[in-house]
């Protein structure tokens, strides 16, 4: 069973990801237990989908979060794919999706996702991580502990460090 990181630590990944939507003609033939579905899944089949209760979706990194912003107090999880460690649309999505829109589900990198950027995506909401395959699982909460404060404001500390020095 693959395995994800979240800040309890490793656990076994339950969700199981629909990597595309059905071809033209086919049905939706989803397995058994909670399943991430693409934002184009969600939208075609919202009310059915929705009514199952144990369904997420993801987006690509171009695709805009405003499509979930009707559903983001009733969806359980939300994923992002980072296509290449070189795209970093996903930060500003993850951003997007807990400061504009109040998402408080699980927010979760999928995709290219590297140990360096985990601190980085946990500043910009993303709660749990499923590392990219030739990644050691052991090594990320390591990183994500490495840095015990930073300087500018994020997701979780509202006030950059300078304002926090001078308000002691």
């Amino acid at each position: 069973m693959p395995q994800i990181i979240k800040a309890d630590g490793i656990q076994d990944d339950i969700w199981t990801l629909l990597s595309a939507a059905p071809a033209e003609g086919e049905s939706l033939n989803l397995p058994e237990g909670p399943v991430i579905v693409p934002v184009a899944v969600w939208q075609a089949e919202r009310e059915t989908l929705k009514a199952r209760g144990d369904v997420g979706v993801w987006l690509e990194s171009h695709e805009e979060p405003e499509a979930l912003a009707d559903d983001v107090t009733t969806l359980p999880l939300i994923a992002v794919n980072f296509p290449k460690f070189t795209d970093g649309r996903g930060y500003s999505i993850g951003r997007l999706l807990r400061e504009r829109f109040g998402f408080s589900g699980e927010l979760r990198a999928i995709g290219d996702v590297l140990l360096d950027q985990l601190q980085f995506m946990r500043r910009c909401g993303f709660d749990a991580y499923a590392l990219r395959s030739d990644k050691d699982i052991q090594q990320a909460e390591y990183c994500l502990n490495f840095f015990s404060m930073a300087y500018q404001a994020d997701v979780h500390q509202k006030v950059p460090l300078f304002r926090r020095r001078n308000a002691s």
